[in-house]
């Protein structure tokens, strides 16, 4: 499997604010709904379920770059970085797919908790090997 999981939609209008544009937070979402697909497709969300475990957000970051439009076509590209103890640092890029403008780029800082007790729990290996991981040194530009 390929680190960079792909997902290409089309901006609706549910997404534009009051700018004209695609909403600041709206990209939050596309986060998170984009790496939520990638854990499903990798059998990380299997494999943390079985578990009685969940990830949850510590922190995100985001930065945005050019603004996207209601009818664009955007890919949203997602992969893990890194594994440590009880956490994962995830990165993203959204890309407008005709003239391949990066509209924004992002980070989650994601904690892996047990789901009775709600506290960080160490990262089991059936769970970080769903996924191949791209350190920054070979991030996409």
């Amino acid at each position: 499997m390929t680190p960079i999981f792909r997902h290409r939609f089309i901006v609706g209008p549910e997404a534009i604010d009051v700018n004209g544009h695609v909403n600041n937070v709206v990209y939050v979402q596309w986060m998170q709904d984009v790496a939520v697909l990638h854990a499903n497709a990798a059998g990380c969300t299997d494999a943390t379920r079985r578990i009685g475990a969940i990830w949850v957000a510590r922190s995100h970051k985001i930065e945005y770059l050019s603004p996207a439009f209601a009818g664009d076509e955007i890919e949203a590209l997602t992969w893990v970085v890194d594994f440590r103890k009880v956490r994962s640092l995830r990165r993203y890029k959204f890309v407008r797919t005709p003239d391949q403008t990066t509209l924004a780029r992002g980070e989650t800082d994601w904690v892996f908790m047990d789901a009775q007790k709600g506290r960080p729990r160490s990262i089991p290996e059936s769970v970080r090997a769903a996924f191949d991981l791209l350190p920054d040194d070979q991030r996409p530009a």
